[in-house]
C-alpha cells in the first residue's frame, strides 16, 4: 500500500487546473444533453454511443490541443492525435454511457495524463510500454464533484485531500464491480460477484468504472474489480488511488498496466485478502466458509480488543 501524499495547493499544480476547467466545460455540455434527451446508436453489437459522447470528445480534443498543443490524445470515440509525443491524454468524454442513455444521473468525464519515455513513444500500447501516469481528472457533473491528482502531489475531491479508507477486512467492506456490455456471455464475473457479495457488506454495480475507482480513492468503496477495461477507463483512477494511499494491481497482485484485462483496486489494507480470494476462485480451490453473523461479530470483537489502547 502506498502512503497517501499531502495534497498540493491547486496553484502549485502543472496540469490539473487547466484540465479541470476542460472537464467542467465538458460536464456542463453533458448536463445539457441529458436535459434535452439524445438518441442512442450502437457501435458494435451491444455497445451504446450517443451524440453526446462524440460532441464532448470533440470539445475536449479541441481544448487540449489549444492548451497543450504538444500533447497526444487517445480518446474512446476514436481520437488518435500526436501519439508519438512525450505526453498523452487518455480521454473518456462520457464514462457511463448506458446510464446516460437511460437518463440515470451517474456518469462522468474522465481524463488521465501519461508521460512516456522517448524510447516508448510507439503508437501501440504493448504491455511493456507504459509510461508514468502524472495527472488525473474525473468530473461528475451531476454531483459537481471533481477528483484530481498529480504525481507526488496527493489527491483531492473539490480541492480537499482524500484518502483511501482504513477498513481492514473484506467482511466489513463495500466493494464495486462492473460487467462488460460486449462479450458479457463470456465474462466469468457473475461468479466473482456472488462470492464477493456473500463475503462483504455488499457489492455495488453503478455503471461507471472511473467513478468506482474515484470512490475507492476517497474511501466510499474499499475495493473495485473488473475485467476487460481500456486505458481511458483506468488511467485517471490508477493515479488517484495511488496518490490517496490505496493499491491497484491485476488479480494476481502483479503490476497493473494500462492495457491490462484485469484491474483490482483497493484501500491497500484488504488487497492481499482479495488477491487470495481470486487465486482460490481461479484455481477452483475450496473457499473458506462464509462466517455466520455470530462468527462475524465475534471476530470483530476480538479484533477490537486486540487494538492497542489510545
Amino acid at each position: 500500500m502506498t502512503q497517501p501524499q499531502p495534497a498540493a495547493p491547486a496553484t502549485d499544480l502543472t496540469f490539473v487546473p487547466k484540465a479541470s476547467a476542460i472537464a467542467r466545460e465538458a460536464g456542463a455540455r453533458l448536463r445539457e444533453f441529458l436535459a434535452q434527451g439524445v438518441e442512442t446508436e450502437y457501435k458494435g453489437d451491444v455497445d451504446l454511443v450517443t451524440v453526446a459522447d462524440r460532441t464532448v470528445e470533440k470539445l475536449i480534443r479541441t481544448r487540449l490541443s489549444e492548451i497543450f498543443p504538444d500533447h497526444g490524445i487517445y480518446g474512446e470515440e476514436g481520437t488518435r492525435d500526436r501519439l508519438d509525443q512525450e505526453f498523452r491524454w487518455y480521454v473518456d468524454p462520457l464514462d457511463g454511457t448506458t446510464n446516460f442513455a437511460h437518463g440515470v444521473p451517474h456518469f462522468c468525464v474522465s481524463m488521465g495524463l501519461e508521460q512516456r519515455d522517448p524510447a516508448q513513444r510507439a503508437s501501440s500500447l504493448a504491455p511493456d510500454q507504459d509510461g508514468t501516469l502524472v495527472a488525473a481528472v474525473i468530473y461528475d457533473p451531476n454531483l459537481d464533484e471533481i477528483y484530481c491528482a498529480e504525481r507526488g502531489r496527493g489527491a483531492t475531491l473539490n480541492g480537499r485531500p482524500i484518502h483511501a479508507s482504513r477498513v481492514p477486512d473484506l467482511a466489513e467492506s463495500l466493494v464495486a464491480t462492473g460487467f462488460p456490455s460486449r462479450k458479457r456471455h463470456d465474462s466469468p464475473n457473475i461468479h466473482f460477484y456472488q462470492e464477493f457479495t456473500l463475503r462483504s457488506h455488499g457489492v455495488r454495480r453503478a455503471g461507471s468504472a472511473a467513478l468506482d475507482l474515484a470512490y475507492v480513492a476517497c474511501g466510499r468503496f474499499e475495493a473495485f474489480w473488473e475485467f476487460h477495461l481500456n486505458p481511458w477507463d483506468t488511467a485517471d483512477g490508477f493515479l488517484l488511488i495511488e496518490e490517496a494511499g490505496g493499491r491497484i494491481s491485476d488479480f494476481a497482485g502483479g503490476p497493473f498496466r494500462l492495457d491490462s484485462r484485469e484491474v483490482l483496486a483497493s484501500n491497500g489494507l484488504i488487497h492481499d485478502e482479495l488477491v487470495g480470494l481470486f487465486q482460490d476462485m481461479f484455481a477452483g480451490r475450496g473457499l473458506s466458509p462464509i462466517p455466520t453473523p455470530q462468527e462475524f461479530a465475534a471476530r470483530r470483537a476480538h479484533r477490537d480488543q486486540s487494538k492497542p489502547a489510545r
